[in-house]
């Protein structure tokens, strides 16, 4: 039986849409999957009411003063070890859930999934991946988008062995090529990061490198993961989702267009770390959180941890 860990309380929406979310869900999900919920009992049991299911079909575990959006991140799991963003790491660490889903505090699911699950042996620094969709079809990997503002060359070589790894065990991606974004396609150009970086992804034997790619090619197939210091990505992911909502509030109706909504994946896993932590966005509505929850399977099932561990022996 596989036990997916979903936080009730880290909603922007409040806890009714997590837990409708996780209601679509398990109405799709195989009977060998048990949705654990964690937050709030009382009201989780009324909004399952609500929703006219069974609570038999769902664990729950109870939390207290919940970790939120306003709370630092290191000292919240000290000043609330009963809040339902720490219990889902004490679940994750002690073998009781198979993954732990959350679209809470991003820097409290940092914290946890670094400090108490603990980075992979050999994984340098865990990574936050985005997807972006390609031109075409199909979708691109681009990380770090936030967990790292600040790497070393090693550090951003090895994040294209993760989400080489990503790419091809839980999207498929066969053979997924692997590029460098900088401010040109050719072997020398960007700052010293990049160029030392480059030197050592183009060395390397564990993933396909093919070379650097531009902004401009983030939604073209020239790479299916695009490497980048958590910085750097988390600009461009900004001014992708303004992008996106300015041409929406413009009346833009595109499929294309409509492949960036978040709803189609719900959340995506840390990478290199020792359990299975997917993060979503706080404004998540309940098709997302519906999503996150079977991404969170997909996740579990591919043994992207187990891929992460072979790769680094």
């Amino acid at each position: 039986m596989m036990r997916i860990g979903l936080d009730i309380m880290g909603s922007d929406h409040g806890p009714a849409v997590p837990v409708r979310g996780a209601v679509m869900a398990q109405r799709e999900l195989p009977t060998d999957v048990r949705i654990v919920l964690i937050g709030d009992e009382a009201r989780i049991r009324e909004l399952l009411a609500d929703e006219g299911a069974d609570p038999a079909a769902f664990d729950i575990v109870p939390s207290q003063d919940d970790i939120t959006m306003s709370d630092n991140p290191t000292k919240a799991f000290q000043a609330k070890p009963n809040s339902s963003i720490s219990l889902g790491f004490q679940l994750t660490k002690a073998g009781k859930i198979d993954a732990f889903a959350s679209t809470g505090n991003t820097g409290a699911m940092l914290v946890g999934s670094i400090f108490i699950l603990k980075p992979i042996t050999g994984v340098l620094r865990p990574g936050i991946p985005t997807l972006v969709p390609k031109e075409g079809g199909g979708i691109g990997v681009l990380l770090d988008v936030g967990a790292n503002a600040d790497c070393k060359p090693d550090v951003l070589a090895q994040f294209g062995l993760l989400g080489s790894l990503l790419a091809e065990h839980v999207y498929h991606v066969p053979t997924p090529k692997v590029a460098l974004l900088n401010i040109g396609e050719e072997e020398k150009k960007g700052d010293i990061l990049r160029q030392a970086t480059y030197e050592l992804m183009k060395e390397q034997t564990q993933y396909t490198f093919v070379g650097n790619v531009e902004g401009r090619d983030v939604f073209t197939p020239k790479a299916d993961v695009m490497v980048c210091d958590g910085f750097t990505g988390n600009v461009v992911l900004k001014v992708i989702e303004g992008f996106h909502d300015l041409l929406e509030a413009h009346g833009v109706d595109d499929p294309f267009l409509h492949r960036f909504n978040y709803e189609n994946y719900g959340g995506l896993p840390v990478l290199g770390v020792n359990g299975n932590v997917i993060i979503g966005h706080g404004i998540s509505n309940d098709i997302a959180i519906k999503s996150m929850v079977l991404a969170t399977r997909e996740v579990v099932l591919s043994k992207l941890n187990d891929r992460i561990r072979e790769a680094l022996v």
